[in-house]
């Protein structure tokens, strides 16, 4: 059967970093001032393109991102 509508393509997923160059990157939570949604990742000083490392939804899911890459301190961008 044809369809008018194409498949759905899953977003690949950007892969984790294991560490991140404190020189160049800033550890950010970007937030979102309509919805409220919170992802962490890293934005490059230099570019400043934020690379997304995971969906926020609760303290705990932010201390574990936090514990992952040894931040003591995270901005937020709205």
């Amino acid at each position: 059967m044809l369809s008018f509508f194409p498949a759905r393509r899953h977003k690949e997923e950007t892969p984790v970093p294991v560490s991140f160059d404190r020189g160049t990157h800033k550890p950010v939570l970007r937030c979102s001032i309509c919805t409220g949604e919170q992802v962490a990742g890293f934005k490059n000083l230099n570019t400043g393109k934020f690379q997304e490392v995971m969906l926020v939804k609760n303290e705990k899911e932010l201390k574990e991102f936090m514990n992952r890459y040894g931040i003591s301190e995270i901005s937020k961008e709205y």
